[in-house]
């Protein structure tokens, strides 16, 4: 450095201070302090390979930051020594070289310990770990594939397995079902990442595993082996049978269905994934299998928990609106059972909702593929449209004629589509009291009414009562046919029949 800094400088007839230090990335100061040394001094200070840093001051700090932390950046461990001293005035540059030459002297990062692995004793392991793969066109549409691959450890057979959700314990035993039946046989021990489908919590290397998991082990004969945590090489293999599957199995393909994507792989992992020449044994995976492994792999057969897996019961309660949530997505249940416990089960991909008490299945909804999705079926709600048949009935018998009752109903609808229930109810109410103090309400009323261009509960009421004030208002009308009513309201009630009923604004028209 002192060199290059006299070489560009040359007595005053090259570069600046400025330009120096610029040029070289180091302060002016210090491009200002080699200048001014003679030749004696720099090569006194050069063979002084004992002076000190500013950091030598608190290398025992760094020392045990880098031990404890060996992922350490120089930034953070300049910011921790800042945060520590208040007056440090030293770069980045000096404090990543400072720690570059320290790690050549200390060993501050722990030696990886590997252990022998079992791939030179057939039928003795099998590896397992899941991946996913987003935006697969299945029928147009990006789906997110989830899969479990097993691969063999000695040699490397393998079998994956694919689900369109993602997968729960249930799904991890199938999946082991699956592969060991394609197998012809399963493994001494299987090994597996600290997933909570098997693993739920490790400490000091002692295990506490996933119940059913466990079960499903125990009753088939194999053993359990976890990594251990953040120990993705414990089971490389299987690492780099997961990226496998995905760049080459389902990367860049598109499918017409889930049951072409299933095919598709299968046909895949029977003549392309283990009919090549492997990288590692250099044979292909099937043919090394059937010479040397599958006469030593253990005869495998199906436990009984397998099948209770797929008929599981779990219960959830339904919210106040009536519905349960399952896989990131809410299902509707029956009125009856709005804030209630449930049973539910997933089988064949049919979600099956029942009575805990009776196990009456009372519901059933085919389940979603997507995410934050709500799933209703409609008659698990109140019916609106028996209740405004019950209302229009109703209005009818106490009108007396069905086409001045059909006309009524008719004008409140095209009146106020969005409220037309409540308006009926209003209408009755109206008519029901009008009848208990005055009787039937006359036909010519009834007449004039229907042939007004809007009209709602309110404004009923408002002219019946005007009409009981001033009787003789109501003038004899032209013969009409009362059997035949007003053609424009019987078209509105066509035209807005079917609609929402849903609350809507108030008008101030009658």
């Amino acid at each position: 450095m002192i060199h290059q800094i006299k070489a560009l400088h040359n007595h005053g007839n090259g570069l600046s201070e400025r330009q120096i230090a610029k040029q070289l990335g180091i302060s002016r100061n210090t491009v200002s302090k080699y200048l001014k040394l003679t030749e004696p001094a720099i090569a006194a200070l050069l063979a002084d390979t004992d002076r000190t840093k500013k950091l030598d001051d608190y290398r025992g700090y760094i020392i045990q930051l880098l031990q404890t932390y060996p992922g350490l950046s120089a930034v953070k461990v300049l910011r921790k020594l800042k945060a520590k001293v208040d007056d440090l005035a030293v770069s980045d540059r000096s404090v990543r070289r400072y720690i570059q030459a320290l790690k050549q002297e200390l060993p501050v990062r722990q030696a990886r310990y590997y252990e022998p692995v079992l791939d030179m004793v057939p039928g003795e392991q099998c590896q397992v770990d899941g991946g996913e793969l987003r935006g697969v066109l299945i029928g147009g549409v990006p789906t997110t594939v989830y899969f479990m691959v097993f691969v063999l450890s000695y040699s490397r057979l393998m079998h994956v397995s694919f689900s369109a959700r993602p997968i729960d314990t249930a799904t991890l035993i199938r999946q082991h079902d699956a592969a060991f039946r394609y197998f012809g046989g399963q493994p001494a021990e299987c090994v597996y990442d600290q997933t909570k489908l098997v693993v739920i919590h490790e400490r000091f290397r002692e295990l506490t595993l996933n119940q059913r998991f466990h079960q499903y082990a125990t009753a088939a004969g194999f053993a359990i082996r976890a990594c251990e945590g953040y120990d993705p090489e414990s089971k490389g293999k299987v690492e780099a049978g997961v990226k496998y599957v995905k760049h080459n199995g389902l990367y860049g393909e598109t499918f017409a269905s889930w049951q072409d994507l299933e095919q598709t792989l299968a046909d895949w992992l029977d003549q392309t994934a283990n009919q090549r020449i492997h990288g590692s044994t250099g044979q292909p995976p099937r043919g090394l299998y059937d010479r040397e492994e599958k006469a030593r792999m253990q005869p495998y057969l199906t436990p009984s928990c397998v099948h209770d897996t797929q008929a599981l019961v779990v219960t959830r309660k339904a919210d106040k609106t009536g519905l349960i949530a399952w896989q990131s997505n809410k299902y509707s249940v029956p009125m009856a059972y709005q804030s209630a416990r449930v049973g539910v089960c997933d089988q064949d991909g049919q979600l099956l909702i029942s009575d805990l008490n009776t196990g009456e299945v009372i519901a059933e909804h085919r389940l979603c593929l997507e995410k934050g999705q709500v799933i209703k079926n409609t008659h698990h709600y109140r019916d609106q449209s028996l209740r405004i048949e019950t209302l229009e009935a109703d209005l009818q018998q106490l009108v007396g004629q069905a086409a001045l009752a059909m006309a009524l109903c008719a004008l409140l609808k095209a009146t106020s589509p969005k409220i037309y229930k409540d308006q009926l109810a209003g209408a009755k109410q109206v008519l029901t009291e009008h009848h208990q103090r005055h009787g039937v309400i006359p036909e010519p009323l009834l007449s004039r009414l229907i042939e007004l261009p809007r009209l709602t509960a309110s404004g009923l009421k408002q002219r019946l009562e005007a009409w009981q004030q001033h009787p003789e208002r109501l003038t004899p009308l032209e013969p009409t046919t009362t059997d035949h009513p007003s053609s424009a309201a019987l078209a509105r009630y066509g035209t807005l029949n079917g609609r929402s009923t849903g609350q809507g604004e108030r008008h101030a028209v009658y």
